[in-house]
């Protein structure tokens, strides 16, 4: 398309996730076909791949130009975020969505010429939506969320961690990681990089760490979080890529300097 229709296509993609997500729900009690890919811990399911072919061909029907970074193998070879791109995450969560049937979701982020315009989050199983257009705020179903605090301490922050940092192929430094986890007022995680991100944006927690995200795990809650003020960076300190599996340190403005040059060495 010659210009972007942010409007237009967020209320289109809006539409597209809450079906989805009626899908889900309508078939959370079947019977799973789960198969392995990098580990036996990282788990697909018939589900996951029926989504995303739900929104691939939703979306080269309606926006044929338009190309898709995904998860499941319906999207295409991305190198570049050059016009528009559709960055989606089926069921982020799948663990959660397969063990637990909760606490999973549906991320969905169009980026322009390399610009994060709209995402959504869906936490399918609670039907609350996540969502944001660039430039209009950040929203909770209906309710618009608020900017994050004015200031913000390390030590009465609560930090996002998932485990993979202390696994026998890390490749970062665990003893500051162990001396940030003693710093920080508490830690959790919650097993769906996407929700982590909407909780960022929403304000119940500061800080989030991760070495191991993908750009389909990352790309619509950054959008959220950078829409109530919240900033988010490589590990190094350099922009992400939303190409690469890049290590990410995502946080309010006031500490994430902080974690960045104190905590992390990577190795």
């Amino acid at each position: 398309m010659s210009t972007f229709k942010q409007e237009a296509i967020y209320q289109q993609a809006k539409k597209w996730v809450k079906e989805a997500g009626a899908l889900i729900r309508q078939a959370i009690d079947q019977p799973r076909e789960i198969d392995t890919k990098a580990d036996a811990n990282d788990l697909v399911t018939e589900m996951d791949k029926k989504i995303e072919q739900f929104f691939a061909e939703h979306i080269r029907h309606t926006y044929p130009t338009d190309r898709i970074l995904s998860e499941e193998g319906f999207g295409d070879e991305v190198n570049d975020l050059t016009g528009t791109v559709w960055i989606i995450d089926p069921i982020d969560g799948t663990m959660n969505f397969v063990h637990q049937k909760r606490t999973f979701s549906i991320s969905l982020a169009v980026y322009h010429n390399g610009i994060g315009e709209i995402g959504f989050v869906y936490d399918v199983m609670a039907d609350i939506l996540y969502h944001a257009k660039k430039g209009a705020g950040a929203y909770k179903n209906e309710k618009k969320l608020s900017p994050i605090a004015d200031h913000k301490n390390l030590s009465e922050s609560i930090l996002m961690l998932n485990t993979f940092w202390c696994t026998s192929n890390n490749k970062v430094n665990d003893k500051k990681i162990r001396k940030l986890v003693q710093t920080v007022r508490g830690t959790r995680t919650y097993g769906s990089a996407a929700l982590e991100f909407a909780y960022l944006a929403e304000g119940i927690v500061d800080s989030y760490i991760s070495f191991k995200l993908h750009p389909w795990d990352l790309a619509a809650g950054v959008i959220l979080f950078n829409e109530v003020g919240g900033k988010t960076v490589q590990a190094n300190g350099k922009p992400l890529t939303f190409l690469n599996q890049d290590p990410m340190v995502s946080a309010h403005p006031d500490i994430i300097d902080e974690i960045i040059n104190d905590y992390i060495e990577l190795k």
